[in-house]
Formats: C-alpha cells, sequence, structure tokens
C-alpha cells in the first residue's frame, strides 16, 4: 500500500468551504511543515475567482511566499488555459486542469460545458508544457453528480481517450460527492488504467458515506498511485450539494504506512491538523486523530501530547 504517494490538499478543497481567507504566513507554514514531515505532495491553492471561492482569494501571494523546490512538490487546480498562464508567470509547475464529467456540475461549478472544457484543454497543456510543468486531467463528479445521479463510466473513459486530453500526465478520478462504494471505485480506477495511455491514476474521494479510507484502499489495489487527503477530513466544493470532508489524511495514512510516516509523524500531524481546525471553527472528522488521543497507552500510534505542543 505505501507505494501510493499521498498528496494533501487541505490547503485547497480542505479550505474552499471554510469561508475563512487564512493568512499567507499561516498557509506557506503549513506547507512546510507538511513537507518537513515527508508528506510528498501538496494541493496549495486555486485559480478560482476569489468572489466564487474566497479563501482561495490569496493563492497568488502564497504561491509567491513559497521557493522554486518548495512548489516542486505543490499543485494549484485551474479550469482554463488563462489560469495555466497565470499561475506559470508565477512559478507554479504542477497543473491539476480540472472539470466535471457531467454537464450539469460543470456549469455549476465552472460554468461552461464539459464539451468546452475539452475542447480548451490542449492549450493548457501546450501552456505548462511551454514551462516544462505536469498537468493533471481531473475529472470531477466521475462516479455521481449532484444534479443528474449516476455517472456513466464510459462517459469518463471517452474523455480520458479524447485525443485532446492526451497531453496530460495523470488522470485524477474524484468522488466528488463521497458517494462511490469500494467496489466501483475499483472498477473505475481499473477500467481506465487498462483503456487508456499509460499514465499515472490518481484518486480523490470524499467521505461523505463513510467509504474514504475503504475507497482510497481500494483505488490502490486497482492500479491509483497518488491519492488525495486533507487534515482532519475537512473540506467539500462549494458547487455540490450534499458533498462534505475529504477524506482525512491521517486516516489514509494510518491505512497505508508509507515508510515517512511513524507515530512520531502522526502525533505532529494529529497536532497541525487540530490547531488548525480550532483556528477554522471546524469538526475533526479523522477517526486516526481520535484514536490517537484515547486512552489506549500501550499501542505505540497514541499521543497523549496537548494540543498547540
Amino acid at each position: 500500500m505505501s507505494s501510493a504517494i499521498l498528496r494533501d490538499v487541505t490547503l485547497r478543497d480542505g479550505l474552499q468551504l471554510t469561508g475563512k481567507v487564512l493568512p499567507v504566513e499561516q498557509k506557506a507554514d503549513l506547507v512546510r511543515r507538511l513537507l518537513g514531515l515527508g508528506v510528498p505532495a501538496l494541493e496549495i491553492g486555486s485559480m478560482a475567482r476569489p468572489d466564487l471561492v474566497p479563501p482561495m482569494a490569496n493563492t497568488m501571494e502564497l504561491i509567491a511566499a513559497l521557493s522554486p523546490e518548495e512548489l516542486q512538490h505543490c499543485w494549484v487546480w485551474v479550469a482554463t488555459p488563462r489560469h495555466v498562464e497565470k499561475a506559470a508567470a508565477a512559478g507554479v509547475r504542477n497543473f491539476q486542469y480540472c472539470f466535471s464529467v457531467s454537464d450539469a456540475h460543470n456549469k455549476v461549478n465552472i460554468g461552461r460545458s464539459t464539451e468546452d472544457s475539452v475542447v480548451a484543454m490542449p492549450d493548457a497543456v501546450r501552456l505548462a508544457t511551454s514551462v516544462g510543468g505536469s498537468i493533471q486531467l481531473c475529472l470531477a463528479t466521475s462516479f455521481t453528480c449532484p444534479f443528474d445521479g449516476p455517472v456513466d463510466p464510459e462517459r469518463v473513459i471517452a474523455i480520458a481517450n479524447d485525443p485532446r486530453t492526451a497531453g496530460a500526465d495523470d488522470i485524477v478520478l474524484a468522488d466528488t460527492l463521497g458517494q462511490a462504494h469500494p467496489g466501483e471505485v475499483a472498477a473505475l480506477v481499473s477500467a481506465v488504467h487498462t483503456r487508456t495511455p499509460q499514465r499515472r491514476i490518481v484518486f480523490h474521494g470524499h467521505d461523505t458515506w463513510g467509504m474514504g479510507v475503504a475507497n482510497t484502499l481500494a483505488a490502490i489495489t486497482a492500479g491509483a498511485t497518488m491519492v488525495d487527503g486533507a487534515l482532519g477530513g475537512l473540506g467539500g466544493c462549494p458547487f455540490a450539494p450534499g458533498a462534505s470532508g475529504n477524506t482525512a489524511t491521517e486516516d489514509i495514512l494510518f491505512a497505508t504506512r508509507p515508510a515517512w510516516f511513524t507515530p512520531t509523524t502522526l502525533a505532529t500531524l494529529v497536532d497541525l491538523s487540530e490547531n488548525l481546525l480550532a483556528d477554522l471553527g471546524e469538526p475533526n472528522r479523522s477517526r486516526t486523530a481520535e484514536g490517537a488521543r484515547s486512552k489506549a497507552e500501550a499501542f505505540e500510534w497514541v499521543s497523549q501530547r496537548s494540543t498547540g505542543s
């Protein structure tokens, strides 16, 4: 399981629904703390309009505050070629070009049809590659849509195989609403992995129905080599009724056990998560964080450290 890379998305998908703009200094500090612990990849912001997604308003300032070496580990959400152009000029080299498989959600989330997003993707790819960058094809609502219901897996595969999306290095399959179950996740990840050009498969899950960790493990078994999570299960899409928090970073790490993840690392992550969530006024949805604060003192993963230490 540890062969899968974790990407922490706290600073983008995690913050979207909070309504609070964290100071740039606080965001940059979190980036550096997570990278210092060994987290290999982060999603740090979005080029979405700040009037629509206020917590992303200072993404450009955060990019400017990070070094090129730090930005090598960081991804930024984009939805148009213009987004790529602006982010690239600021120093971004990892772009997550996102649109929804379902037209109804794409029109609400991005303001255009899915076909329009596909049409624009070659320009986004060209701009990313012109600066030596990497671009992902991120397919929101890969499983279900809040407006249209279940999504046909063949539509996902058709978009992944469309020549206009061929320039993407990775394909992100997003369970935007957290309504998928492990069998569905395994089937779609396996199908995309088998029937498209050999690109890295990324799974982005939410824990709305309690299947976040199970779906993540199913995705890894089926061929996903990067998975997304957020501290304390923070997050959700502001344009997807019924969506709740991401699968918790702590829970994914406790389940997958990468070599760099130790009881000490977990204790520090739990502290970071608790302090951030308290600042935001958000609940901690991580069961691993709950376990780490339990009274089972004979278990090495339990931490009795107080928050803020």
